[in-house]
């Protein structure tokens, strides 16, 4: 009986340990691969106590675990140390390196990353796939960009839109801005910042040329200011063509980005298209007994809910023109074909995603209908 007692003492302890030490949760982030290219889960602007973020290196990968990112990368102020009479580390290197030591027990690429922080037009700018931030770290901000270019850091505005620098919320192309961009020193731009969409960034992105990125910039806890709110982190979705640093680093430069918080997603139509087209899974379409009313179920395999409205010369029997596919359910389209089809095109405008401002893409799946 003794025995037995602190056998169940001994496994309570062990169940309570695995417990304590899982990195599972139910807000596990998923989006499908598509063509050739793996869909990387990435958030690239992230602070921790070495700038002006209220934790620890350690927690931020562990964070990202736990929604199972593929990449992050510590951003840190190089100029604002806000915690320095606490943390007063001369190595602008330290936040990269506790988060790297603490990703080798996991399947999660750490980018070595520091922003560029300075005022309007200036701005702030994130340098990641750095090789030592230490150099950055000087006056001239020119001289910084430099550095950043001499290292084969990518390069992107930080939130241009923001307000506390842009009192209108309009992003300003400075001098500045178009003269790093003709020098190969400015890649990409943040269309969604936090919990901010900018139309106007993603119209400099698509004038410019500039990478689509969408980022936390979190400074507190993810369940704090997303999680506990019904909410996911914003990400840069990233096609690449393999997961390692080297394949998501040309994946940035070439481009191949969709920008994502929960229900909204913005890209390039070569990208978010065929993004959408593989989050969506037809599962079964067959008709209705003795009917023309074609049953089709639609499988959402995404973490984003996705609006649809019907864009098909034929009528839904069972919904209005406008439906939501929530993330990772099945929905049931009920279509009056008038005649039976042995195929369908289903044409739906996606309303939550945005290829330019206000403009929506037309996705289509072609469908074979089950005898």
């Amino acid at each position: 009986m003794k025995n037995r007692a602190i056998l169940c003492c001994f496994l309570f302890c062990l169940c309570f340990l695995k417990a304590q030490h899982s990195h599972s949760s139910k807000q596990a982030l998923t989006y499908p691969n598509f063509k050739d290219y793996v869909t990387l889960k990435t958030d690239l602007h992230i602070h921790t106590v070495f700038s002006d973020g209220n934790v620890w290196p350690t927690i931020r990968v562990q964070e990202a675990v736990r929604e199972n990112l593929d990449a992050i990368s510590l951003t840190e102020h190089l100029e604002y140390q806000p915690h320095v009479a606490d943390i007063p580390h001369p190595d602008r290197n330290r936040s990269y390196d506790l988060a790297l030591a603490e990703a080798k027990a996991h399947d999660i690429l750490i980018v070595h990353g520091s922003e560029i922080t300075r005022s309007a037009p200036m701005g702030h700018n994130n340098a990641i796939f750095i090789s030592d931030a230490n150099p950055l770290l000087t006056d001239k901000a020119e001289t910084a960009f430099a550095e950043a270019k001499k290292q084969n850091a990518f390069v992107f505005w930080n939130h241009p839109a923001w307000h506390a620098q842009n009192p209108k919320g309009d992003p300003i192309l400075s001098d500045f801005q178009k003269e790093r961009i003709k020098k190969g020193e400015l890649h990409g731009i943040e269309v969604i910042n936090s919990v901010d969409y900018s139309e106007e960034s993603l119209a400099l992105a698509l004038e410019q040329n500039l990478t689509i990125m969408g980022t936390s910039d979190i400074h507190g806890l993810i369940d704090w200011d997303y999680t506990e709110k019904g909410k996911d982190r914003p990400l840069t979705l990233v096609f690449a063509k393999k997961k390692n640093l080297k394949s998501l680093q040309e994946a940035l430069f070439q481009g191949n980005t969709v920008a994502v918080y929960n229900s909204l997603l913005v890209g390039k139509p070569e990208f978010l298209i065929p993004l959408i087209q593989a989050s969506v899974t037809v599962r079964k379409a067959s008709y209705l007994s003795n009917t023309q009313v074609l049953e089709i179920e639609l499988e959402n395999t995404s973490s984003s809910d996705l609006l649809f409205e019907n864009q098909m010369e034929y009528n839904f029997y069972n919904s209005s023109p406008v439906f939501t596919i929530e993330k990772q359910s099945i929905y049931t389209l009920m279509i009056k074909t008038m005649v039976e089809k042995e195929y369908i095109d289903l044409k739906l405008k996606a309303l939550g995603a945005f290829t330019a401002p206000k403009q929506h893409p037309v996705i289509e799946w072609n469908i074979s209908v089950e005898k």
